[in-house]
């Protein structure tokens, strides 16, 4: 009984806030231009704090350095493999291989680590999440943009607030300044600010989802191969990398922020840089329908790590 408890209190908030943003949707209590504040004061002010407290307060060993770079790594070899599922596939579209890389940490993997995983330090999702920052600011963004457009890719990526948070908190964490202020109570000021900043991250982030969740308006024929590509594609470097952390870095990564990590969507902005309306509809559908299958991975996963 105890056993279901603990799942229920895991999923059950997941699940009564995307409910609540279907019922806005449909009730018509938010607007979409609503929602998208909604979403901008996530990304550009509550998520910057979360990713300083969790750097700041993060223990900066050898894991800090080699855990960004297997999954730096992991998200090229996702792309990679992501050209050739498409080709096998025939799924068509130039941004059907960028389905396959990348991960929506920041609007979802923060949330569902936050209830899947109650009691520990955000900085073990973080580190992990740092690899695939890293690979979205440069590869990624890049390759999405053009050759010829780096410039841009490089001042989007300066002028983004959740960089600034995360190097803000690398500074307080690496050089050991945020340890170094407890006596003095700085750091528990700028930690209590930070979490009372942080606090409505999730209920936010997960009912944004909530409104954009239409599955009825899914073309699931059209958007399954699209689907199969990027699970497939996880499932293989996901299985790679925990083998490689288990025999070769002697379990270094936190296993279940590992896990969470590639049952996650790709990043939610890949639409953005469809030229063509028709591949824009198809990649948001199959956003969507990835966005439900890391929804029921995470009910899963709150069985198998309570």
């Amino acid at each position: 009984m105890q056993s279901i408890m603990n799942v229920l209190s895991k999923a059950l908030p997941v699940f009564v806030v995307l409910a609540l943003g279907v019922l806005v949707r449909k009730k018509k209590m938010i607007s979409r231009a609503g929602i998208s504040d909604m979403k901008s004061f996530v990304v550009n002010i509550t998520l910057p704090f979360v990713m300083f407290s969790a750097f700041a307060k993060a223990e900066y060993t050898i894991n800090a350095i080699i855990t960004p770079l297997v999954i730096f790594a992991s998200c090229v070899i996702m792309l990679l493999l992501g050209h050739v599922g498409c080709r096998v596939l025939k799924t068509g579209g130039k941004l059907s291989p960028y389905l396959a890389t990348g991960f929506e940490a920041g609007m979802l993997g923060y949330a569902l680590f936050a209830l899947l995983f109650p009691d520990e330090k955000t900085a073990a999702f973080a580190l992990i999440d740092l690899g695939q920052v890293l690979f979205v600011f440069t590869v990624y963004k890049a390759l999405l943009a053009g050759r010829g457009n780096l410039k841009s890719v490089v001042m989007e990526a300066v002028k983004a607030p959740t960089v600034w948070g995360i190097a803000l908190g690398l500074i307080f964490g690496a050089t050991g300044l945020f340890e170094k202020l407890t006596p003095s109570g700085v750091s528990g000021v700028l930690d209590s600010i930070a979490s009372f900043i942080a606090a409505p991250t999730s209920a936010v982030i997960l009912l944004t989802i909530g409104y954009d969740l239409a599955p009825g308006e899914i073309n699931w024929k059209k958007t399954g191969k699209l689907a199969l590509v990027r699970i497939a594609v996880s499932f293989v470097v996901l299985g790679a990398v925990i083998l490689i952390d288990r025999f070769v870095l002697g379990s270094m990564m936190h296993l279940g922020a590992l896990v969470l990590m590639f049952t996650l969507p790709p990043p939610y902005v890949l639409p953005v840089f469809a030229d063509v309306e028709t591949e824009r509809a198809d990649i948001s559908s199959a956003l969507s329908a990835l966005t439900l299958v890391s929804i029921v991975l995470f009910m899963l996963l709150t069985v198998i790590f309570r």
